[in-house]
């Protein structure tokens, strides 16, 4: 098959330093981007495994054609990852000569190291983590169906929805076909670990986003009305946009910038997918945009997700095990970058609310951003409080830090994030916006199970409810 001749390109390019994983594998012409991917990764975090196994088989002594790299995909198929099933094309029967003294040698090692367990023979720091339990979340995009019609149409496709889920527990016990609606988010649906839903038609026709459950929250408490005007700062790749543009069900402006063109063109085409009208892009730094230009005095809601070390990336623990956190070095000019952006975005006149976040866990580019820009506007913003009972909140690293929220696979079973929330002064003490962030957000009804089946469905030849 294609992409195992495409995984050892892959992971020969890594090896010459080439690129990384994931830029060889997002510049390579695979269509199946992810699928490759995730073989290169997991193929990859296996490399010493496969390399002892596939020297004491004399795999590429018997078979002088093949290729070490391609070898190493092959056997990891092969052994420890999902085998030949309905393909393979013209290696399946050149492994399965060897399949025998492969597996033999596989086990031989584990007997040598003393494991009974696959996962036993990596090294500590390569193991899978709480990272690769993080179950997969998919946000429902309202612009073009509703909750109620997606897990009908799962239902249909032999899914077995649970219901809404009441705590981690369940959602960490989520198997097989079974999924869940996510307790917080009445748009979020929770499927288990691994799902993959690249293919399925409805994320297809953009339907579906595939979107962790914490990069859900700056949207969800920034909360744009209908007909608000919102600046996403730093917008690509466009998912929290797109969460945008459903909360303000399509009315208003949201204005997003981002400097680089290639990612403005791929999220104009996320965008264009997941059927948003109101958003207008520009290729532009969010620094050079003038607070005083009269096209935006009508901004009220900005959502600041500036560049950052990414430390929290679940992505990147997948693709890197083992990773430390960024030099201090990097970690000093990304602060600056987010602390300019941040106090630039404070200068806009009818500024509201603004929500701050990040993929990051480093305090520098978090709660130290946070605490400078207050201290730079005093008495103009403070931290509104932000869903109080989230059970993993900013450090102690200054009064009202607890506001912020952190999240991480540990504690909240989301990627690695930061958000804090800033609210202008004067809205606080008049309207108080930030009530309705401080108590829980109070779940609507769980979709229920219908006596009669339903006669609209979230196809996507279907179209949105109402």
């Amino acid at each position: 098959m294609a992409v195992y001749a495409a995984a050892a390109a892959v992971l020969a390019g890594v090896e010459s330093r080439q690129g990384s994983i994931k830029g060889l594998v997002y510049g390579s012409r695979f269509q199946n981007v992810k699928q490759l991917y995730a073989l290169v990764c997991e193929t990859q975090r296996y490399s010493a495994v496969l390399d002892a196994v596939i020297a004491s088989a004399g795999l590429l002594g018997a078979e002088k054609k093949l290729r070490p790299h391609l070898a190493k995909v092959l056997v990891y198929e092969l052994l420890l990852g999902r085998g030949f099933r309905g393909g393979g094309g013209r290696w399946k029967p050149l492994l399965e000569r060897h399949q025998a003294r492969l597996k033999a040698e596989l086990a031989r090692l584990k007997v040598h190291r003393g494991v009974s367990r696959n996962e036993d023979l990596l090294e500590v720091g390569t193991r899978p983590g709480r990272a690769s339990q993080v179950p997969r979340f998919v946000r429902v995009n309202t612009l073009k169906t509703c909750p109620h019609d997606v897990i009908d149409y799962f239902k249909r496709q032999g899914f077995s929805y649970q219901g809404r889920a009441s705590s981690l527990e369940e959602l960490r016990a989520l198997k097989g076909k079974r999924f869940l609606l996510d307790p917080l988010l009445p748009e979020l649906l929770v499927f288990p670990v691994q799902t993959d839903l690249h293919q399925h038609p409805l994320y297809q026709a953009g339907h579906l986003i595939l979107q962790d459950k914490a990069s859900c929250l700056p949207a969800m408490l920034l909360a744009p009305p209908p007909g608000a005007h919102v600046i996403d700062a730093c917008a690509a790749p466009g998912n929290k946009a797109s969460h945008l543009a459903a909360l303000l069900k399509n009315q208003g402006k949201i204005f997003a910038f981002d400097l680089d063109a290639k990612r403005v063109a791929s999220m104009a085409t996320l965008l264009a997918r997941a059927g948003v009208s109101c958003c207008e892009l520009a290729e532009k730094d969010f620094l050079a945009v003038s607070p005083s230009d009269q096209r935006y005095c009508q901004v009220q809601y900005i959502l600041l997700d500036p560049s950052c070390s990414g430390s929290g990336m679940l992505s990147r623990q997948l693709e890197e095990p083992g990773a430390g956190t960024p030099s201090q070095e990097r970690l000093r000019a990304l602060a600056g970058f987010q602390q300019r952006a941040l106090c630039h975005a404070l200068t806009f006149p009818s500024l509201r609310r603004l929500v701050y976040s990040t993929c990051s866990l480093c305090q520098e580019e978090n709660e130290d951003v946070v605490q400078e820009a207050l201290q730079q506007s005093p008495g103009t913003f403070r931290l509104a409080p932000a869903l109080p009972s989230w059970p993993h909140r900013g450090l102690s690293t200054f009064p009202g830090a607890e506001h912020c929220l952190r999240a991480s696979p540990e504690t909240t079973l989301t990627g690695g994030f930061f958000v804090a929330v800033l609210e202008r002064v004067d809205v606080l003490s008049s309207v108080s916006e930030s009530e309705a962030l401080a108590p829980e957000l109070p779940p609507s009804p769980a979709p229920k199970r219908k006596k009669r089946r339903r006669k609209a469905a979230a196809a996507p030849s279907t179209p949105p409810c109402t």
